[in-house]
């Protein structure tokens, strides 16, 4: 547990969660702040703050246990539709200092809005660079 995270303290039973599911290394509980009924998260039993803390089978199973609940949502009527959002770093929306995916039931009629407004497609040789940029960074780990 790490001092001060609220997520932390919900998987240590100090704080109340409303739990859906646990494996061996991740937990998901409902939403303090749902947008739709049913939205949940999904986080990583081991504390880990972002993307670049996370063990990979941690992150592995994150997504696993949120395909499941995505199919169960679906199963009870909660969705016509499902986002996985995860956000990482404060640029990225992130608030909880936990890593976490939200698996968030949507339907036609919902408040819910993901917004991003496109701008003209860069070139395929822009595009190009910053696939090999990549590519040699992946190979750095």
């Amino acid at each position: 547990m790490t001092r001060d995270c609220i997520f932390c303290a919900i998987l240590d039973g100090e704080t109340e969660g409303s739990f859906v599911a646990a494996t061996e290394r991740a937990v998901a509980f409902l939403d303090i702040l749902p947008v739709a009924p049913g939205h949940t998260l999904v986080v990583p039993r081991r504390h880990a703050v972002g993307l670049v803390d996370l063990d990979p089978e941690d992150g592995a199973e994150l997504f696993r246990l949120g395909q499941q609940i995505a199919v169960a949502q679906w199963e009870l009527g909660l969705a016509a539709g499902v986002n996985l959002f995860l956000a990482d770093g404060s640029v990225a929306g992130q608030e909880i200092w936990h890593a976490h995916l939200h698996v968030i039931p949507r339907q036609p009629d919902d408040s819910v809005v993901l917004r991003v407004d496109y701008d003209a497609p860069p070139d395929r040789d822009g595009l190009d660079e910053v696939a090999r940029r990549l590519r040699g960074a992946l190979e750095e780990l």
